[in-house]
């Protein structure tokens, strides 16, 4: 009795734990709405199911707007070789990517570039799949 009482408590305790759920690229980014964005590193998530780095972007005006960039997961980004501590806060950023679909300043991104040069693949997703031919 005390084992189906411990199970029932597991399966009770699993199903009320919200799920956070996986996109796919073409549900939330637009493959035909490529954007270039420069700026500054102003935060760096490391987080599962996918990275993200936030940068402030200069617009033509002067104002400041930061964009939320996702990533590869933290585990296919370290398969890249990029560390975390590859990503100092205040960083000078060239990030290629993909706009949301509903206008935020939201990017699937696809590589970042350095200011020293270094070049790497961010992988948010297989957005190449994705991308109409």
């Amino acid at each position: 009795m005390k084992r189906l009482t411990a199970a029932v408590a597991v399966i009770a305790l699993l199903l009320a734990t919200p799920v956070v759920a996986h996109h796919s690229f073409s549900a939330e980014f637009d493959a035909t709405k490529p954007i270039t964005l420069k700026g500054k590193l102003t935060k760096m998530d490391w987080v599962n199911p996918h990275g993200w780095l936030y940068i402030d972007v200069a617009q033509p005006d002067g104002k400041v707007v930061n964009w939320a960039i996702e990533a590869g997961s933290p585990n296919a980004l370290l398969r890249r070789g990029l560390r975390q501590n590859d990503f100092p806060i205040g960083s000078e950023l060239i990030i290629d990517g993909y706009r949301s679909k509903n206008g935020a300043t939201t990017a699937n991104g696809t590589s970042v570039k350095f200011a020293d040069g270094r070049n790497f693949f961010l992988g948010a997703s297989d957005a190449a799949e994705d991308t109409p031919k």
